[in-house]
């Protein structure tokens, strides 16, 4: 993995989310650094979907600010929204790809709506991020037709389109078999390595967190914030905390051996 310069490109400051009188996490802190993949973790409903949509500009916070090489996205105008969304590539758990559209018009979606490219460059484009996805020659395949790792690995490459400095990844690799999760895994590692790409990861999947993860950040529901964070290697041989080591060696809490806090 790429040495990390601890150089912040997003700092997330006493950040708050709540539903109604429901507080999902108040006061949570911690930053982004540049080239590095940082991987959200915790139990469910401890506010990890919630977090990563308020991060990508989707949700507004109750209070605190979410600042992107200076700007607050929190309070952006509009038109600075959209200059961050520029900055930014998303994928979602269900991929999020048009099922009535072919897999290159759904790659084409972002470069039309936020460049003045032409249609042969549009396509050169295409044909390239489908190549670093492993989907080369798929471009004309609609959704339907393909299987759940290659419908992820072409939300990536829609994701990619714009040659992102951020990729917002959640739960990447639910609902796929183990060897189609170690491909992803696989894939998320080239494309950090090979292009620098900072990436924000929401998973549960312990083995990936392991494998791909520089940094981990851990959200717990009781505590309404962050209980841990660091490498995970680190978290799981050195932390005293009942909730971490439940959560990475994947025991039940001593007080707590009928029933998981995790619900896994």
């Amino acid at each position: 993995m790429p040495a990390q310069k601890n150089e912040p490109l997003i700092v997330v400051k006493n950040l708050s989310a709540s539903f109604g009188d429901n507080i999902v996490f108040e006061n949570v802190n911690f930053q982004v650094n540049k080239g590095e993949i940082l991987v959200v973790v915790g139990e469910s409903g401890c506010g990890k979907s919630t977090l990563l949509k308020i991060m990508i500009g989707l949700q507004k916070p109750s209070a605190g600010s979410v600042i992107f090489q200076g700007m607050d996205i929190v309070t952006a105008r509009e038109d600075q929204l959209n200059d961050y969304r520029q900055n930014i590539g998303v994928l979602f758990q269900s991929s999020a790809l048009f099922s009535s559209m072919r897999l290159k018009e759904n790659i084409a979606l972002p470069l039309q709506e936020y460049t003045n490219l032409d249609s042969d460059m549009i396509n050169m484009i295409i044909k390239m991020k489908l190549g670093m996805v492993n989907l080369a020659g798929y471009e004309n395949h609609y959704p339907s037709e393909l299987s759940g790792g290659m419908k992820k690995r072409a939300g990536i490459a829609r994701a990619m389109a714009l040659d992102p400095t951020v990729l917002f990844f959640d739960e990447l690799s639910a609902g796929l078999d183990p060897v189609t999760a170690v491909e992803l895994d696989d894939l998320i590692i080239k494309t950090n390595e090979a292009l620098g790409t900072t990436m924000v990861i929401v998973t549960h999947e312990l083995e990936s967190i392991c494998k791909i993860a520089h940094r981990v950040v851990m959200l717990d529901k009781t505590a309404r914030g962050i209980i841990a964070e660091g490498k995970p290697q680190t978290l799981k041989e050195k932390s005293t905390d009942p909730r971490v080591r439940s959560f990475f060696l994947r025991q039940l809490p001593e007080k707590n051996q009928r029933s998981s806090v995790y619900g896994r």
